[in-house]
């Protein structure tokens, strides 16, 4: 049995959501950062865009811890791995901190805090409050007494009159310490669109945003008092392991030439940018080696065994995807002539015919026989559950998959002559809210997105197929 000694830790939750959490989680990597402590971050539930924030302003990779998704011994390795080396580990909630999937709040961040044994900051949003704010925070700190609220802070505050009612009602009614008290202002917001905030990767002048957040968590929040708060928490007991990090995945040119290792490419820029690294460190560890191809600059596809293509936000970016014909070509050619390729939500949407994105058609892939559309409202939004029903490349039929969609998107004019779907969908919408995963020769490709931590056949699959690709070439 391993132990994880003495590693100082919080998280930031919130009565509900769009209270602040990001910008607070955001501004307090940032500040703390700056003042030259390592700070790991974390990310509570399946997420892809605040991650990307918080791997920028760490330098750390941030990630995810899921209750649903993973047991607690996973998520206690998982954390135990990646905070190795941190002077601090910072959790960032969703929802409200008791949110979950039932009554008995199963999948919440404040599971997660049980199991990490995290003393809990409390970010509550203080328009049009004063004195309930004391209410508020009692309900909180005293609902369940498995949970350490240790500490609050204000956000979107007025003014000094409102600062000192709010400070002196939680100071009058309630035992727990004011960490600080965030002002009022959209300079103190990151921006968002459809899908939640604008990926990090993705817009560089966005960090103007970063730099006034860790400016005003310095000089709002009590970050002395934060860690001592995060030193409070005790040790926590890790029984299991997980994959090691991996380096920065290579580009084409960085790549060598191996007789025994399959090579699998990563698409991976402005368009795809929702990976977890987890899943990249799974291939890796079964052997493969990894390559980064940027679907809008490179014109040539590299000679891999495998494609895998993530999520993002192929829609934004469908001009220059177009643009690059040869890429498309080169990839829709070595499909036809069995190249193995794994594609979730933004990656199945390039494999189709075209998307149509605020009345502009623009071509993609074209190897699977589908256009895409895209709406105003969400059409799979939340976990799923699918059970492998078909053949497929990658899993046996009878494989259960737990996973999440998010997606404003939906497939239309499909030709199922051509296809067929892997997966029966037991919760969340899919493809037509009966089925996802539509396999065409060795193309797996579905709204779902799976995580290894919780789906580790998936790498097993993917460089099983990557290795008898590369063989039947070479043979």
């Amino acid at each position: 049995m391993q132990k994880l000694q003495n590693t100082p830790r919080i998280l930031i939750a919130a009565p509900q959501g769009r209270s602040g959490k990001t910008t607070i989680t955001v501004g307090l990597l940032a500040a703390l950062t700056a003042r030259g402590i390592k700070v790991q971050p974390f990310k509570k539930g399946p997420d892809f865009i605040d991650p990307s924030w918080l791997t920028r302003v760490a330098g750390r990779t941030c990630r995810n811890l899921d209750a649903h998704l993973m047991d607690k011994d996973t998520i206690r390795a998982s954390f135990a791995t990646h905070s190795n080396g941190a002077g601090i580990s910072i959790v960032e909630g969703a929802m409200g901190l008791f949110d979950g999937l039932d009554v008995e709040g199963s999948g919440s961040a404040a599971e997660i805090a049980k199991t990490i044994k995290a003393p809990v900051i409390l970010v509550v949003n203080c328009t049009r409050m004063t004195r309930s704010v004391a209410a508020m925070v009692n309900g909180y700190k005293y609902f369940d007494s498995d949970i350490n609220v240790a500490g609050v802070v204000l956000n979107n505050v007025a003014r000094s009159r409102h600062e000192n009612m709010l400070r002196s009602s939680i100071e009058k009614y309630c035992d727990i310490p004011v960490l600080g008290a965030m002002p009022k202002g959209s300079q103190y917001t990151i921006p968002d669109r459809h899908l939640g905030l604008i990926p990090a990767e993705e817009d560089q002048s966005l960090h103007q945003a970063v730099e006034m957040l860790a400016e005003a968590a310095e000089k709002y929040l009590d970050l002395d008092k934060i860690m001592e708060v995060a030193s409070t928490a005790p040790e926590i007991q890790v029984n299991t392991t997980v994959p090691q990090p991996v380096p920065t995945i290579k580009r084409s040119h960085e790549i060598g030439s191996s007789e025994d290792k399959p090579l699998i490419g990563v698409l991976k820029d402005r368009s795809f940018t929702f990976y977890y690294p987890e899943n990249l460190e799974a291939l890796h560890d079964q052997g493969a080696e990894l390559v980064a191809i940027d679907s809008i600059n490179d014109r040539q596809l590299p000679n891999v065994d495998a494609l895998f293509i993530g999520g993002g936000f192929p829609e934004v970016m469908a001009e220059q995807l177009e643009k690059n014909t040869s890429l498309r070509a080169a990839i829709k050619e070595r499909i036809e002539q069995g190249l193995p390729v794994y594609a979730e939500c933004g990656g199945l949407m390039y494999l189709g015919r075209s998307i149509n994105w605020q009345e502009t058609t623009h071509q993609m892939v074209g190897v699977l026989p589908f256009d895409v559309e895209l709406t105003k409202k969400p059409q799979g939004h939340g976990y799923m559950a699918v059970e492998v029903c078909q053949q497929n490349p990658y899993f046996p039929v009878g494989t259960k998959i737990k996973g999440h969609e998010f997606h404003n998107s939906k497939v239309i004019n499909l030709d199922k002559s051509k296809v067929h779907f892997a997966y029966t969908v037991k919760k969340g919408w899919g493809i037509d809210g009966q089925q996802d995963g539509l396999v065409y020769k060795n193309v797996l490709a579905s709204y779902n997105h799976l995580h290894a931590l919780a789906v580790p056949t998936w790498a097993e699959g993917l460089v099983k197929i990557a290795k008898e690709y590369k063989n039947s070439i070479k043979n």
